[in-house]
This record gives C-alpha cells, sequence and structure tokens, in this order.
C-alpha cells in the first residue's frame, strides 16, 4: 500500500483483530528506523510479526514491511483483511474467503 490513510487504515484494522499482544521488542533499529517483533493471537491462534520502518530525512515513515508467520495463522488474518475491504482497492490485495 502507498500513502499514510491507506497504511493507517489497514494496521489499525488489523490490531482489532488481535485477541492479544507481546512485544519481545519495540524501539529505534540503526540510526532511521524503527523496528517491532511482536506475538499476537488472531482467533485464539499465534502470529508472529517483525516490523520494520524505515524514516525520510524529515522523520517521517518512508517504508515500511511487515513480516508474519506461521503461513496458516497469516493467511487467516488476509482472510479477514480481504473481507473487512472487500469491494474497496484495499480488499483486492488480500485473500478472500474461498480462494
Amino acid at each position: 500500500m502507498q500513502g499514510a490513510e491507506a497504511v493507517r487504515s489497514i494496521v489499525s484494522y488489523i490490531r482489532t483483530l488481535y485477541d492479544d499482544q507481546e512485544f519481545r521488542f519495540a524501539g529505534p533499529y540503526g540510526e532511521n528506523s524503527f523496528m517491532e517483533d511482536d506475538t499476537a493471537w488472531v482467533r485464539g491462534e499465534p502470529i508472529g510479526n517483525v516490523v520494520l520502518v524505515r524514516f525520510n530525512a524529515a522523520g517521517r515513515a518512508q517504508h515500511i514491511v511487515a513480516n508474519y508467520r506461521p503461513r496458516n495463522t497469516l493467511l487467516v488474518l488476509s482472510r479477514l483483511i480481504g473481507e473487512y475491504f472487500a469491494g474497496t482497492f484495499f480488499g483486492t490485495h488480500f485473500a478472500m474467503p474461498g480462494g
């Protein structure tokens, strides 16, 4: 996704799906980055997540990468996101029911 509004919409919705969340690390990573390593639970299943945010010279998020695991819980998460954003541009980027 591109743009602050798109990223904020998706990340905000993902957080509503978490039953719980435990952080292993969250903080600065190098000079212009922030890293977060956590485990959350979606519908009772664990999902690990590592996020790396790189900042531009103005200190604003320029690039965000999120890596989720295991695949089976990622597919559940993706399907839930796809259902929520169905009929929108965002929804086309996530798994859909039966897909």
